[in-house]
This record gives C-alpha cells, sequence and structure tokens, in this order.
C-alpha cells in the first residue's frame, strides 16, 4: 500500500541509494509528473503521470536498470504531451510502447535464470529455442508491446513442427512469467496463458523378435558393407541393450563406465543422476571399443575432444535395409520396456531400468502387461484343455 509521496531529483545515483520498507513513489522536482516508484524487494520502476482531456492517466515507463534516468525523463516529456494534447497514453516515446525488447529479456532469462538453474541439455535446449524461432520472429518487439496475436502467429508459423511450436510458446511464456517477476511488464501481462497448442499425437512403436532379429543382421552386415560408421552402429546396439536414451549413450564419458561392477554412472540424464546396470552383453560391447587418446567420450565425434553428435544418419540407412522405415531410434527404449514386460518384470522394476522419475511414465506400457498375462494365461489353458477337453 502506497503510504506517502516525497519530492527530489531524479537521477542514476539518487535512484540507486533508494531504500523503502513500503512501496513509495517519488517525483522529480525538475518534470511535473516524472516519477519513480520505489518497492521493498529493490525494484524501481519509472512513471509518468498528467491530466489532460480524457482525465488524469499514469503510465509505466520502465524498470530502472533496464533503462536510466535520463532515457525515462525523455520519455515521460513526451508521454506527458500526449496525454496533454488528449492522444491514448502508451508505454515509452513516440507513442510506441517502450522498455525492453523480447530478445533482450530473452537473453537475460537465459543468462540469469536459465544458465544458472538449469541442466546443461536445458540450457541448450532453451537457447535453441530462444536464438532459432522467438528472436528471428518477433525479437524486435518491446516486451510489453506483445499481443495475443503475435504469439498465435508465431505458432502457426511453426505448425509444420507442432512439438517445437508448442515449446517456442512454452518457453516465451517462462520469459513473460520471469518480466513479471523483475518488474518489467504487469502481472496479468502474459499473452501466452492459455493458448491453444497442437494436440501430441503419441506413437508407440514396439519390434517384434523376428525384427529384432533382423535387426541385429543389418547391423552386422553393415559393419562390413559399409553406410554407417562402427561409433554409430555400436551405439545402436547400446540403445537396445540398455534402454537408455539417445542422449545418455552419445554423451556417455568413459568415466561413467565401471565394467568391472557392470554399470553406467550417468551425470546428467533427463531425471537427474542415475546408475543404469549393463547384461554381459552390453559389457563386452563396451569392452571392445577403442580408446581415442585425448577425447573423454565413449562415442568421439569427429571434432578432436567432441563427443558423437547424431546417429540419425546412420538410422535411417540401417532402418531402410532392416525394413524398418516407421520405427525411430526412441522406439528402441519403447522395445527395450516391451521386451521386460514380456519376459515377467514388474512396472516398479522397468521404472528404474528405464530411468522414469515417476511411475506415472511407466504405466504407459500396463497394456502390454495385460497383453503378456493373457497370453501366458491363454498357453496355460491350451496345455490344460487337451487333458480335460
Amino acid at each position: 500500500m502506497m503510504r506517502r509521496t516525497k519530492y527530489r531529483n531524479i537521477s542514476d545515483r539518487s535512484v540507486e541509494a533508494l531504500r523503502v520498507k513500503h512501496d513509495m513513489m517519488f517525483w522529480d522536482r525538475r518534470l511535473a509528473g516524472f516519477g519513480v516508484r520505489a518497492y521493498p524487494s529493490g525494484a524501481k520502476a519509472y512513471i509518468v503521470q498528467a491530466h489532460g482531456p480524457r482525465g488524469t492517466k499514469r503510465v509505466t515507463l520502465g524498470r530502472h536498470g533496464i533503462i536510466q534516468a535520463d532515457e525515462a525523463r525523455r520519455r515521460a516529456a513526451a508521454v506527458i504531451a500526449r496525454i496533454r494534447a488528449g492522444d491514448p497514453p502508451k508505454k515509452g516515446t513516440g507513442g510506441q510502447p517502450g522498455g525492453p525488447t523480447v530478445a533482450e529479456v530473452a537473453q537475460r532469462y537465459l543468462n540469469e535464470h536459465v544458465a544458472v538453474r538449469c541442466k546443461p541439455s536445458t540450457v541448450q535446449r532453451q537457447g535453441t529455442i530462444i536464438h532459432k524461432h522467438l528472436i528471428p520472429a518477433i525479437g524486435h518487439l518491446p516486451l510489453a508491446a506483445v499481443r495475443r496475436e503475435d504469439v498465435a502467429d508465431l505458432h502457426h508459423r511453426l505448425a509444420d513442427i507442432p512439438t517445437q511450436a508448442n515449446q517456442t510458446i512454452g518457453t516465451l511464456s517462462r520469459v513473460f512469467n520471469k518480466a513479471q517477476l523483475w518488474g518489467l511488464v504487469p502481472e496479468d501481462a502474459n499473452p501466452c496463458r492459455h493458448m491453444p497448442l497442437y494436440r501430441r499425437r503419441k506413437r508407440e512403436r514396439f519390434l517384434t523378435d523376428t525384427e529384432f532379429a533382423r535387426l541385429g543382421q543389418v547391423l552386422e552386415e553393415a559393419l562390413w558393407v559399409g553406410g554407417a560408421n562402427q561409433r554409430a552402429i555400436t551405439a545402436i546396439r547400446l540403445l537396445m541393450l540398455t534402454g537408455c536414451r539417445k542422449r545418455e549413450i552419445l554423451t556417455l564419458r568413459w568415466a561413467d563406465v565401471d565394467l568391472k561392477s557392470r554399470e553406467l554412472r550417468l551425470r546428467d540424464s533427463k531425471v537427474g543422476p542415475r546408475v543404469v546396470p549393463l547384461s554381459p552383453s552390453a559389457v563386452k560391447l563396451l569392452a571392445g571399443l577403442p580408446r581415442m587418446p585425448g577425447n573423454e567420450w565413449v562415442f568421439p565425434g569427429r571434432k578432436p575432444g567432441a563427443s558423437l553428435n547424431n546417429i540419425d544418419g546412420a538410422w535411417r540407412v540401417i532402418r531402410e535395409r532392416a525394413g524398418l522405415a516407421d520405427v525411430r531410434v526412441h522406439d528402441l527404449r519403447h522395445s527395450f520396456a516391451s521386451s521386460a514386460l514380456a519376459l515377467g518384470e514388474s512396472l516398479p522394476t522397468i521404472q528404474k531400468l528405464l530411468g522414469h522419475k515417476r511411475i506415472s511414465s511407466t504405466v504407459r506400457y500396463a497394456h502390454l502387461a495385460r497383453t503378456a498375462v493373457h497370453e501366458a494365461a491363454n498357453r496355460v489353458a491350451n496345455s490344460l484343455a487337451e487333458d480335460i477337453l
């Protein structure tokens, strides 16, 4: 609640020195109607208030630190003139919404929040979304000027990549949420709120025993025929034997591999650090890999000291040869889970094998468990039917 107002010469130095226990307004002695609002949190926002034909209007110009006192005073003079002339008051100078742009606030979001609080994989993913989709489309706009129509248009432009379209809108929403905490936009100014997103089509493709055998044969032949390098082939095989996520294997370090204990100790999986048990076959596969001097990665890339970036090209060649054109690399993980269920493993066990943080993520395979039970019941009943029917 506002307690009282004071007057002073507003400058960068005087604003920096403000410390208040309650929200307070300080008005400039030099320009009537120009002021700064100070908050107990330490945030300060420049404001302007003037009376015109439409009545008294108050406009927030921007947060101190994003704009400086002299720039705020210049903008204030322009806004006061507009209000007195009867024009609708808007943030900024010359009638255009002012304050930091989407690009500026998004970069601050990356620097002050994502880089500090998030995992390296999230840092990379959020950075890609912001620099590839967000900034090229609306980065030039002042954040306070972004309308719901702008967000809808951005979402529509990415319709051919619906997952990334949804992620881009989600990232923009988080930028707005941070901007609210930083005092850059009003609390109800997030145009992404309740924006309809594209429906995600869940795909579940599981390899049969016959398809597994055919895939294994093609992988073996590829070592001699060509079309995929040995590192990519070995990575695919390890994915099949462990049920790991693609990124967990491609970013695997030798320091994370304990062949004696038959474990992978992953530092940065999707759910944080986790341990992956290795079968004798997986141990043999890893033990046969050469180690590149000066490179810590199990699957080194072409550049010195780098890891293998992706296996998508190799996988396309392999799956075509195996007649599995509809199978994604991630489906190998689904197939690992379905094989575990077929062997009678419980959902909690499979949760640990796959590294799911919540059992709800594993429950999606429950229908496979029911199918396996029905098949087992049929086998038992058919064997008994020969004697009792």
